[in-house]
């Protein structure tokens, strides 16, 4: 009697244990981002099972759960050249997640791998149909052209929704670099003698324009001399140049008397020769001349 006991009692924690783990087995949990796709017999129910507690058939059916976060995808650099026949480097970075979890599992084999190999013919596609300018600066219109390429084949068949694509880096040769280098600076520079061409310009006619109106009244002139002198005598030089008038002059012109020209000489013939008057020597040396010695007679 005790041994069917014994035997009874084992049997009875024999089947609690079972059940136990056949209840581990059937309850299943999936998560707030997640879904999950139940395949019985190797096929899929209908639907996806939501977040929370879940029960499936132990040994009958199996869960897969799907992750509908947005997935980040580095797609590795691709060499190209534009069509402005420059050979580049470009690399981006892919953003999409998962809207039908059963297409993605049922459609497509790895959907993520999927993705990066669209990515990564498309990119090089891009960079063949782009101009090196393009590239550089107007990135949104490459991002836009690859979202729309890469999400075309991946969301009706794979279930998969491509959200955005960023060019990540643009690599250029050294030389290129060195030539686009040359042209900023060149550019800067024409754009530096253009706006001072400009500024002497209209200085020039802001001169001239006060220049009119000085000419109108000559008292403004010596005003503006005037004001002149105060400011640099303000500065503390030590020599102090002080410009003449060009009025004065003029005042100065306009009181000579116009009669203080002198008369045209008038024509002759030809003058004779002048005659040169030898000064006498005798008369002219100091020292009286010596008397002559008497001749001795023998």
């Amino acid at each position: 009697m005790n041994a069917l006991q014994t035997a009874i009692v084992i049997a009875i924690a024999a089947i609690c244990i079972i059940g136990l783990i056949t209840a581990a087995r059937a309850v299943r949990v999936v998560q707030q981002y997640e879904r999950g796709v139940v395949f019985r017999f190797g096929r899929v129910q209908d639907g996806s099972r939501s977040p929370g507690l879940t029960l499936i058939v132990p040994g009958v059916d199996r869960l897969v759960k799907v992750n509908l976060q947005i997935t980040t995808l580095s797609v590795p650099a691709q060499d190209g050249i534009t069509r402005d026949n420059l050979s580049v480097r470009v690399d981006a970075v892919v953003y999409f997640r998962v809207v039908d979890p059963v297409k993605a599992l049922v459609n497509v084999q790895n959907y993520l791998y999927a993705v990066s190999q669209v990515a990564q013919t498309s990119l090089r596609a891009v960079i063949g149909r782009a101009d090196l300018d393009e590239l550089l600066s107007d990135r949104d219109k490459l991002n836009s052209e690859l979202t729309s390429i890469i999400d075309t084949p991946a969301e009706g068949p794979w279930g998969v929704k491509v959200e955005r694509v960023e060019v990540k880096d643009v690599a250029l040769p050294e030389s290129m670099k060195r030539s686009m280098s040359r042209q900023a600076e060149a550019e800067r520079e024409r754009r530096a003698r253009v706006i001072a061409a400009d500024g002497e310009y209209q200085a020039a006619t802001k001169l001239a324009q006060a220049a009119a109106t000085m000419a109108a009244d000559p008292a403004a002139l010596q005003l503006r001399l005037l004001q002149t002198v105060v400011e640099v005598a303000a500065e503390k030089n030590s020599t102090l140049v002080m410009p003449f008038p060009v009025e004065l002059l003029r005042f100065l012109d306009r009181v000579t008397p116009a009669a203080s020209t002198p008369a045209p000489a008038v024509a002759s013939g030809p003058r004779a020769p002048e005659t040169v008057t030898m000064p006498d020597v005798r008369s002219v040396t100091s020292e009286p001349e010596p008397e002559a010695a008497p001749m001795p007679v023998g």
